[in-house]
């Protein structure tokens, strides 16, 4: 039977009916009414026919694709720090437990800036960098059951095979099959990349390579979410937004009414700020050597702010006497040790929790007091904010669906797949928190 793409009326017309129903007991007022609901009627359903069309134009070519290699283009890191250059790759079809996904729209993160610039890493090139994206799903290769042509999808740089010790316990997303390995540049199945330039293999990144229009990512690592989620606001979920939402919600767990300190104010630490704004923090106290970045962190729900230049004593020591012993919860958002330490000295006594989030320097290391866990002090890490990537961002797509979650104001740049390198020199410059990338522009 043919998939229905198509419906009519479309969701939410039975609602606008009844809100007209309903006007005719305000007469002075009907014609308005009646005007202003046949618009939004149209406006809901052009924008479900053109999702639909989208949606039925990618199944269609996916019928003459499947299994066959993909010619398409892919903006290719070719050595350290020099600008992505727009090539013509071959993609070839997806193997057992692998999807090919035709990506829309894909987002820079500063994992692609670091790997790019080779900051203090194994150098991997020619390589196809990206992994906050948002696609459908083209074809699939052997032995995928769950997933098929035409699923929206978000393609995660961590995994989850549903096997191990890991995927198994409640407790913990640390996949052992797919667990991030950034010096990884080919496919676990065989080994062998699924792109090249006219024979010459490219690597990958993370399991991903989203930048590029067609990526092969194994089936463990794609969430597959709802349909009508917008594919160009909910890509940033693949990585960041993420990471420090689940880091607050998820584990530093703040109580409503609780206080709590966001150690960095970047696009994770805003996204932990948001994380306490939604569990219903009463302080939220942000913590960055940036003054420029207080003001954008109020729309996130930070009430107050602290820059370590500015006093002449410890920032922890700082935000003890603000809070009155210190704050209920902290978030470390930076990877700097000596934010590190700070986050945990600053929790009260008895009951707090310190969250770790950012990724230390590999000779990096901190001490404290062994007095300071003495008395009921709780330091914790986390890992992509403790969600399973198939199991849990499905749920944290649909609370932006529910207006539960807020993704817009993340999203500070947009550019066409073809100024890609535009996203970098705005990263490069601190310039806004995210900018997708429109592919196929």
């Amino acid at each position: 039977m043919e998939e229905r793409l198509f419906s009519y009326p479309p969701e939410g017309a039975a609602d606008i009916v009844r809100e007209e129903q309903a006007a005719v007991f305000n007469p002075p007022e009907l014609e308005m009414s009646l005007a202003m609901n046949r618009i939004s009627l149209a406006f809901l359903f052009l924008h479900r026919k053109q999702n639909n069309y989208q949606r039925r134009k990618i199944i269609t070519a996916s019928m003459s694709t499947a299994g066959q290699v993909i010619r398409c283009k892919a903006a290719v890191a070719w050595e350290s720090g020099k600008p992505l250059s727009m090539e013509q790759v071959e993609v070839a079809p997806p193997q057992k437990n692998e999807v090919r996904i035709k990506i829309l729209f894909t987002s820079l993160c500063h994992t692609d800036v670091y790997f790019w610039d080779v900051k203090g890493q194994n150098p991997l090139f020619p390589r196809i960098l990206g992994h906050e994206a948002g696609g459908i799903v083209e074809s699939v290769g052997e032995g995928v059951t769950d997933l098929k042509q035409g699923d929206h999808v978000l393609p995660i740089f961590t995994g989850e095979c549903k096997e191990c010790a890991h995927c198994l316990s409640e407790e913990s997303n640390l996949c052992n099959l797919l667990r991030i390995n950034t010096d990884r540049g080919e496919m676990i199945h065989d080994g062998k990349s699924r792109f090249s330039i006219n024979g010459k293999p490219i690597y990958h990144f993370l399991g991903t390579s989203t930048f590029s229009e067609y990526t092969v990512v194994h089936v463990g690592q794609v969430a597959k979410i709802n349909p009508k989620a917008p594919l160009d606001k909910v890509c940033v979920l693949s990585c960041g937004m993420s990471t420090g939402f689940g880091a607050t919600v998820n584990v530093a767990k703040p109580k409503k009414g609780q206080s709590v300190a966001i150690f960095g104010l970047g696009a994770v630490g805003l996204a932990a700020a948001e994380g306490a704004r939604v569990s219903g923090a009463s302080r939220i106290i942000g913590v960055d050597l940036n003054p420029n970045r207080f003001e954008l962190a109020k729309k996130f729900g930070v009430t107050e702010f602290v820059n370590p230049k500015d006093h002449n004593k410890p920032v922890q020591e700082v935000i003890a006497e603000m809070t009155g012993g210190g704050v209920d919860r902290s978030v470390e958002c930076t990877g700097s040790v000596q934010a590190m330490m700070a986050a945990f000295e600053c929790v009260h006594d008895g009951w707090g929790v310190a969250v770790l989030v950012g990724v230390p320097s590999k000779d990096d290391a901190f001490k404290t007091h062994p007095v300071n866990l003495l008395n009921e002090r709780t330091l914790k890490g986390t890992f992509f904010g403790n969600y399973k990537p198939r199991t849990d961002i499905p749920a944290v797509v649909e609370k932006y669906m529910n207006k539960e979650l807020e993704l817009d104001k993340f999203i500070t740049h947009t550019v066409p797949f073809s100024e890609i390198n535009k996203a970098f020199e705005l990263m490069v410059a601190g310039e806004g928190l995210r900018c997708v990338i429109r592919m196929g522009e």
